[in-house]
């Protein structure tokens, strides 16, 4: 089970937590807080490539569109349908049951640059 402290994390505000060469992504309790109340998550479709560092996700809240981008580059295996029926899940559990996808990664080497929790939080304290 992931939790805040065995995941990783991209500059970009995502989590990440890789378990058997699959990815689970969300956004980081810090992102939530920022974004607001959040209305509207445009999912990415399964099957879709993505490549880390690309946008595939957007999060709408009452006060903006926030782009997610892939931590990791591969395939979108799932996504969270109980997110579409209801965003706010992601402001109540964004390390939970609030998570957005995940994807069968093609460079598990790419998980192992992302930073952990100590360094994610050093970034924003910048």
């Amino acid at each position: 089970m992931h939790t805040a402290e065995n995941s990783k994390y991209a500059k970009t505000h995502e989590w990440a937590y890789m378990d058997n060469g699959v990815v689970t992504v969300g956004i980081s309790e810090y992102a939530q807080q920022e974004i607001g109340d959040i209305v509207f998550v445009d999912l990415p479709k399964i099957g879709t490539a993505v490549t880390a560092g690309q946008n595939c996700c957007v999060i709408e809240s009452v006060k903006s569109a926030s782009e997610i981008y892939a931590p990791v580059s591969g395939e979108i295996v799932e996504v969270n349908e109980a997110v579409n029926a209801d965003p706010a899940l992601v402001n109540r559990a964004a390390h939970g049951d609030g998570w957005l996808f995940k994807i069968k990664a093609a460079k598990p080497e790419e998980y192992d640059v992302l930073l952990d929790l100590k360094t994610y939080k050093e970034t924003l304290d910048k």
